[in-house]
């Protein structure tokens, strides 16, 4: 009775014929959530092209929330794909690469024209180097993601640096300040930003402290830190975005400080 339904090599994983087939339609699962993340993209630059702001940063945002979740759904259901891969960069270089380039260009580099035309040429070429440096950071990203330790991003991930520009026009925007006076600082936060995806300088990607049973487990008082983020997001929403933004985009640089100091203190004195 043991050999009703006998097990043969040919019931093996590697054969097409023998393997219980996933309905293809999952398939589009998470795939239907990078394309929500790119339409948020492409609507930031709309809105932002009409000089709706907060509707633009609000899309930004809206799409790093859809490019979170459409990996994990991918792992969850067993639905990764080359495609799904290749899709995610392309719809990030949108959304976290032009999107953010524009709002900040339509906001306040849009007006270094009215100062000459070298400063006029500067603000459009500061958009440009935002976005090619997105675009930089996704190829080193896809390049190395099998060789770097997944516990760290290698320069500023480009979600990350959307946030910062998108949560400052936000703040901006809510407390009325015109982007024209503000021009020199778009300006020098764009080309940061930026600079800072390409960089070498390593942050954190909240993906585990390590190997082990307890790689994953974080302090109790970074619970009751989430906590406190969360109600602050409800109470200031772009007011806490851009002061986590600023917190993270200044932890790298920080953290390379320390590291170099202790090396330079464990080496001899003589």
């Amino acid at each position: 009775m043991f050999q009703r339904f006998p097990y043969t090599a040919a019931m093996d994983e590697n054969d097409p014929s023998t393997v219980p087939r996933r309905g293809r339609g999952i398939y589009l699962l998470p795939n239907l959530f990078t394309t929500g993340g790119l339409f948020g993209g492409f609507f930031a630059i709309i809105a932002a092209s009409q000089g709706r702001f907060e509707a633009a940063c609000v899309a930004i945002f809206i799409a790093a929330v859809l490019d979170g979740l459409d990996g994990r759904v991918a792992r969850l259901t067993n639905t990764q794909s080359e495609f799904g891969v290749q899709y995610d960069s392309l719809a990030d270089l949108v959304s976290f690469g032009m999107a953010p380039a524009m709002v900040m260009y339509y906001w306040a580099l849009l007006a270094l024209r009215g100062d000459g035309t070298p400063l006029g040429k500067i603000g459009w070429l500061a958009a440009f180097l935002y976005a090619a440096c997105a675009a930089l950071r996704l190829a080193r990203f896809n390049s190395q993601v099998g060789i770097v330790d997944k516990r760290w991003f290698i320069g500023l991930a480009s979600p990350a640096a959307a946030g910062l520009m998108a949560s400052f026009v936000w703040t901006c925007e809510r407390a009325d300040w015109d982007g024209s006076d503000l021009r020199f600082v778009a300006l020098g936060l764009t080309v940061v930003s930026g600079l800072l995806m390409v960089s070498r300088i390593r942050y954190t990607s909240f993906k585990g402290s390590g190997k082990g049973p307890k790689a994953d487990r974080v302090p109790f008082i970074a619970l009751l830190g989430v906590l406190g983020v969360l109600i602050a997001l409800w109470i200031v929403p772009a007011e806490t975005l851009l002061a986590v933004s600023v917190l993270y985009a200044l932890s790298g640089p920080v953290q390379l400080l320390f590291r170099r100091r202790r090396s330079g203190d464990a080496e001899p004195a003589g």
